[in-house]
């Protein structure tokens, strides 16, 4: 058994052999190769559960940088290592923002968003933002001018970056002209995430971290946590929080329950099932919910022309390599952190444990 550090909800983890569980022996012994031959490479943390076992933990020694702050140097990870999500940070405010309707302190998806920001008024008739509802955000679906994918985070140009440095971070975001129809494309977008923060700062009265706290977090049994706050005190939503690959894990079973942890309703299973039904298609391959993404995966040995076993898979996703991977037909949770922060190839690392490693370990 693995003890949890944080003491509450789950006192202890059961572990499993990878065999036991429907993994091959090798599973630990795969993720060693990988990295030896430098197939993956500037990994922090990697731990598997599935079927409510934790069935692989490794932890790594690896240079960091931390949202706010800076590079912090070489980091020798444990397991009480906290480390930044972030762009998996929009997927807990995904969640948040559910638990937060169902307490009646936020709007409604199909709600007119600037009902949501009275203070900006001034905004709300003027190119076409009168069309907008708290579901665009949502679904990063706002049709407004904003760029954060062609253009690197240390780039003023940057429109995340160019948010978090104007006197007013929500005028900013709310006053982006609206260029295209509202709901009928993706545009990432971390001023979504933050309008969904503010409006359950406004709802609550709370920090944005002190809800999570409260209302996720806690009732979780996650340890210590951090949320990562700008020049002007509000929180970098879309990218802020820090905790360990064991909170991300959490997070992930609870969604398999269907919202519940140890009997207890935490997020709204309706909630849940919108986040991860798929609203837009992103690109070629991802589609996206409500903050989560949603894509198909296939693995397996392949019979003729089929392309092995395919099932269903959320996913959230953040800059650097971080990765909360849920398989419910598997019912497997991968929590990946890793320190490879504007790399191009940044994404190879994680979709290799996930597919050479993890995957491939399924007899």
């Amino acid at each position: 058994m693995i003890a949890n550090p944080s003491g509450s909800v789950a006192d202890e983890w059961l572990s499993a052999a990878p065999e036991e569980v429907g993994f091959t022996a090798d599973l630990e012994e795969r993720l060693d190769k990988a990295v030896a031959e430098k197939r993956i490479w500037n990994l922090h943390g990697v731990v598997v559960f599935k079927n409510d076992r934790m069935i692989l933990e490794r932890y790594f020694e690896g240079d960091d940088h931390v949202r706010g702050v800076g590079a912090v140097g070489r980091v020798a990870f444990t397991s009480n290592s906290l480390h930044d999500l972030r762009s998996c940070s929009k997927s807990i405010v995904g969640l948040l923002y559910g638990i937060a309707l169902e307490q009646g302190k936020v709007p409604p998806p199909e709600a007119p968003l600037f009902s949501a920001f009275p203070e900006y008024a001034d905004l709300a008739d003027k190119a076409g933002r009168n069309r907008l509802t708290v579901q665009h955000v949502l679904t990063m679906t706002m049709g407004t001018d904003w760029d954060e994918s062609s253009l690197l985070y240390s780039d003023p140009r940057n429109s995340e970056t160019a948010m978090d440095n104007a006197a007013d971070r929500y005028r900013y975001i709310l006053e982006r002209p609206v260029i295209d129809a509202p709901g009928a494309h993706w545009t990432y977008c971390g001023g979504a995430t933050a309008l969904l923060a503010r409006m359950i700062a406004k709802g609550s009265g709370k920090t944005l971290h002190d809800y999570a706290r409260e209302n996720l977090f806690d009732p979780l049994g996650i340890g210590p946590t951090e949320w990562a706050t700008g020049r002007d005190g509000e929180p970098f939503a879309a990218s802020g929080a820090r905790m360990t690959p064991r909170d991300l894990v959490q997070i992930g079973r609870m969604m398999l329950q269907g919202g519940t942890v140890a009997g207890r309703v935490v997020v709204p299973g309706s909630w849940i099932e919108r986040c991860v039904t798929p609203a837009i298609s992103a690109d070629e391959l991802r589609r996206y919910g409500y903050q989560w993404f949603v894509l198909d995966i296939a693995f397996g040995k392949p019979k003729g022309w089929a392309v092995g076993r395919l099932e269903r898979m959320w996913m959230a996703q953040g800059e650097g390599g971080q990765r909360l991977f849920i398989i419910p037909a598997l019912q497997l949770v991968l929590a990946i952190t890793a320190g490879n922060y504007l790399k191009e190839d940044q994404w190879v690392p994680p979709t290799r444990v996930l597919r050479e490693v993890v995957l491939a370990s399924i007899m």
